[in-house]
């Protein structure tokens, strides 16, 4: 435990309340925490968590401008959700991209964890897409993404983080049903979205 995990852990918990009160706020304080935990996956060998942190990094920035202008007529975007079709594709595409990921982790590094940390990669993506599209969904995806990510910290020893994601399994239940609610009290049509949306 250090400094800079304790400082990425607050930062982590500030984004998450935000973006479950859909406050503009989560991207920038989303920004600082994924920088820090670049430099501690690094540092504990979780690879491809580094890898999907530098992303995080380009989607923070994304989501912060989509959100602000992605709406009707360039306005603030609105909850929407995925279509059956659309949750099924992402999820397979979650599920393919763990095999091949973490075989390949653990053929060719000396990853700690590949398959769970392939998986809390893969479906981390998909999770902060769908975030920065704020769609519904992305909720159950933070949620199998917490359940993963708390027992692999927990086995590295990271303990503020496995506490910072047992919080985030929480907020992202109350999210779910926060952005539920949003969505049911808007009466908007259920969209058709494809699989890349």
């Amino acid at each position: 435990m250090n400094w800079m995990e304790i400082i990425a852990v607050v930062f982590g918990l500030l984004a998450v309340w935000f973006v479950v009160r859909q406050s503009i706020w989560c991207w920038p304080t989303g920004l600082v925490q994924v920088s820090l935990y670049v430099v501690i996956f690094f540092q504990v060998k979780l690879y491809f968590d580094f890898a999907l942190h530098l992303i995080y990094i380009v989607v923070q920035i994304y989501g912060w401008y989509h959100w602000l202008h992605g709406g009707a007529d360039h306005g603030k975007l609105a909850v929407t959700r995925l279509s059956a079709r659309a949750m099924t594709g992402w999820t397979i595409l979650v599920f393919g991209a763990t095999a091949l990921g973490g075989y390949v982790m653990a053929a060719n590094t000396d990853a700690a964890v590949p398959y769970g940390d392939a998986f809390t990669t893969f479906a981390s993506l998909v999770a902060m897409w769908l975030q920065a599209r704020k769609r519904l969904q992305t909720w159950l995806y933070w949620i199998a993404v917490d359940v993963i990510a708390i027992g692999i910290y927990y086995y590295k020893e990271l303990l503020p983080t496995a506490g910072l994601y047992a919080v985030f399994l929480v907020l992202s239940i109350i999210g779910y049903i926060s952005w539920r609610r949003s969505l049911d009290s808007a009466n908007q049509a259920t969209p058709v979205a494809g699989s890349t949306q």
